[in-house]
This record gives C-alpha cells, structure tokens and sequence, in this order.
C-alpha cells in the first residue's frame, strides 16, 4: 500500500465519524455496515394529513355557507314586488315619501353590490335581519322555534335507527319468504306521503282512541305521533341499506372465520357484520337528517306544533323573505355540520378511513 492510499483510507474513515467506526467495528465478518433507512412516521408525522383533512373541510364548509348566503341574496333581489309594500301590509296607505324614508333606512336605495357587502357583514356577525311581518330580528324568532324541531328531528333519526336495525338484523340472511315480507312494509313505509301518515295517525290514536293529545308539544305524548311519522319513511329506507350491508358483510371471509370458531349469529352480527355494515348507514342518515327540516314543515303543520317549519310556512304566505333566507342559512349550517360529524363517525367504524392514515 501506498502512503498516499493509507493517507486516503484514514480520512475517508474519520470523515465518518465515530458512528461509522462503531458500524464498521459491530458488523460480523468484517462485512459493509448496512445503509440506514428512512426511519418510520410516528405519530406526530400523521398530524399534516389529519390538518389537510380539517383544512378541507372548513374550506368547504366556508364555500357552502358563502354559497348559501349568496343565492339566498340573489332571489332576495329577484323576487318581484316591493320589500317596502310587504313590510307595510297591503292594507296600509302611505305616501310616497314615507316609503322612501322607510327604503332609506333599510338600505333599499343602495347599489345592489353595497346591500351585498352589507348583508355579508351583518351574516358575519350573526344578524340575519329583520322580520317584516313581526318586525324582530330573525335570529331570535328562529332560537324560539328551534327547539321543539330539534327534539321532534332527533326524536325521529333515533326511532327510524332503532327500527331499522331491529329489522335488518332479524332479517338478514334469513330466508328469502320473511325478507320478502319485510320488503313490503319498508317500501309501503318509505312511499307513503309524511302529511298523510300524520293524518292516519291522528285520526286513529287521537279522535278515536284518544291516546294521544291532537296538537301542541307539551310533554312526550305530544311528541309520540309526530316522530312515528317522520321516523317510518327514513327507517323503510334505512333498512333496506342496512340489510344490503350485512348480507355483505356476512359473506366475507372474516365471517366465515368467526363461524368455524362457534360463535353464534347473533354474536357474529352484533360485534362483527353490523360496525362492516354500518358506514353506509350512517352516510345516509346523515343525508336524511339534514334533509329533515323539508319534512317538518308538514308534520308540525298537521299536527300543530310550533317549531322552524311552522315560522318557514308563515313566512312563506306572508312573504316574509328575511326569515325565509334565515331558515335556508340554517339548513346550509346543519348541512356542514352533520357532514362533519359523519365524516368522524367514520373514523370511528372504520380506522382505515382515518384522515391521519393520508400521509403514511
């Protein structure tokens, strides 16, 4: 060996450091010390893709809003007939002038692009106007009516959930008689018109056999015919998903698996098929629900209870516009919420829909 080589060889080894005289020392026979590789994402690598999924999200919840809000001005604008006169009532006469002062303080004889900006910043900070019927703020007149609609919504999900699962589960995998004979009640349930319903419902359980009080929302057997009218329909379609998703399921591998070790149907179908099958369920609940809203406007109708659907029907008759549009901002809202609160049920059913899991 030359000086030079030697020469060469020392510095190339202690331009390694001591690490790479370690390696060189523990490798066994001499051998290459193995290159290292890229050391694994622990948890705190799975943070970007979980803020890529929440920044998604709101991104898209910030365009639905502003989606809404604008399309709500738009057929503010184009909806014929005077704002002023409708305030007034048909029957008022006034002067030209009065009118003109009343447009004046609502901002009527502005461009429309500054009635615009103005209606954003007042959305931003939560004002969504002023009655012209009742001459109060929306927001109010809403937080009124909002409550007894929530509880007959959720009181309804929950019952059509609760009979949905009642039925997929018995029926699931039985033989094609019973599931045929469940069919037919689900699809007479999901085609019966919802007022109709209400209306048998009413007839029978109240002016008949008066077990149910015919109208109001005082105390839970006001509540009994109201929800059982809403919940039939979505639990006829929500068994028939659900149903598909654990006939599914009960045919993968892993449910033959669970057999061959003894476990019984009911055991298989509670703890393994229903979390497989239930994803789906949940997507179109949550579709069901934010569309509920629709659907209470006829219910709380026939049955005479006050709620955001009786304050929409008012509104709607008299031309209320501003308690229209804050009712269509409210129905955007619960939209974006309920899509998120299904986005984490799915993380929840399934860790592999994870959006930390993105970047691994």
């Amino acid at each position: 060996m030359t000086p030079r080589q030697a020469t060469s060889g020392t510095d190339s080894t202690d331009s390694t450091g001591g690490a790479g005289r370690v390696a060189g020392v523990d490798a066994p026979g001499g051998a290459e010390p193995a290159a290292a590789g890229p050391a694994r994402p622990g948890r705190p690598a799975r943070l970007p893709g979980l803020l890529r999924a929440v920044l998604r999200r709101l991104v898209g919840a910030v365009a639905v809003m502003f989606g809404a809000a604008t399309l709500a001005f738009a057929a503010l604008q184009l909806i014929p007939g005077d704002p002023v006169a409708t305030l007034l009532g048909p029957a008022t006469t006034t002067s030209p002038e009065v009118r003109q002062m009343i447009r004046h303080q609502l901002g009527y004889d502005q461009p429309v692009a500054v009635q615009y900006l103005h209606y954003l910043g007042g959305l931003l900070r939560g004002d969504l106007g002023q009655s012209y019927q009742l001459q109060r703020p929306v927001t109010d007149l809403i937080a009124e009516q909002l409550g007894p609609t929530v509880q007959l919504a959720l009181s309804a999900v929950l019952l059509a959930l609760l009979l949905a699962v009642l039925s997929a589960v018995a029926t699931a995998g039985r033989p094609p008689a019973l599931r045929a004979l469940t069919s037919v009640w689900e699809l007479i349930a999901v085609s019966t018109p919802s007022y109709w319903l209400g209306l048998v419902l009413l007839t029978a359980f109240s002016f008949q056999l008066h077990l149910f009080p015919v109208a109001g929302a005082d105390g839970v057997a006001a509540l009994v015919l109201p929800a059982v009218t809403l919940a039939l329909p979505l639990a006829g379609t929500l068994a028939q998903v659900l149903r598909e998703g654990l006939e599914a399921a009960l045919g993968q591998p892993f449910a033959v698996t669970v057999r061959a070790r003894g476990v019984g149907r009911a055991t298989l179908v509670a703890r393994h098929a229903l979390r497989h099958a239930a994803v789906p369920l949940v997507t179109l609940t949550g579709w069901l629900t934010g569309s509920l809203l629709g659907g209470t406007v006829l219910v709380e109708s026939v049955f005479g209870r006050p709620g955001v659907g009786s304050l929409v029907l008012s509104a709607v008759n008299s031309r209320d516009v501003p308690v229209v549009i804050g009712v269509v901002l409210l129905s955007a809202l619960l939209f974006v919420v309920i899509s998120a609160v299904v986005d984490l049920l799915y993380t929840v059913l399934d860790p592999r829909l994870d959006p930390r899991l993105g970047s691994r």
